[in-house]
């Protein structure tokens, strides 16, 4: 691929430019994976069922921003949809624990500021 076509396939790549049918399987996924996670965490007994309604939306809404930042880093790196798919609900299902990468990467693209 020549590099302007190259330069074009990345300027095409911002968070507006992503139709609403792709935002609702990467939210639908990586939602279903968190609420997979929290199932398990009730089943297990981690929870009782009335600390849990309570603690739903939040673990369903965190699960979603997980899976969203991980669908634009696979974009990013041009992971291939199935690969994406698989990332964003493994993601999902991680919910907050997935964020935990993101943030050192977030760290170490920004780096240490210099206190001068």
């Amino acid at each position: 691929m020549s590099e302007e076509f190259r330069q074009a396939a990345e300027a095409a790549k911002d968070p507006t430019s992503y139709g609403l049918v792709t935002y609702a399987w990467v939210m639908v996924l990586s939602a279903w994976g968190g609420l997979v996670r929290f199932i398990r965490k009730v089943k297990a007994g981690d929870m009782s069922w009335k600390q849990a309604a309570l603690t739903l939306a939040g673990e369903i809404t965190t699960s979603a921003f997980a899976g969203v930042m991980t669908f634009y880093a696979c974009e990013a790196n041009h992971a291939p949809q199935l690969m994406t798919a698989v990332l964003v609900g493994v993601a999902g299902h991680m919910g907050g624990r997935a964020l935990e990468p993101l943030e050192a990467i977030y760290r170490r693209w920004i780096g240490p500021k210099d206190k001068d």
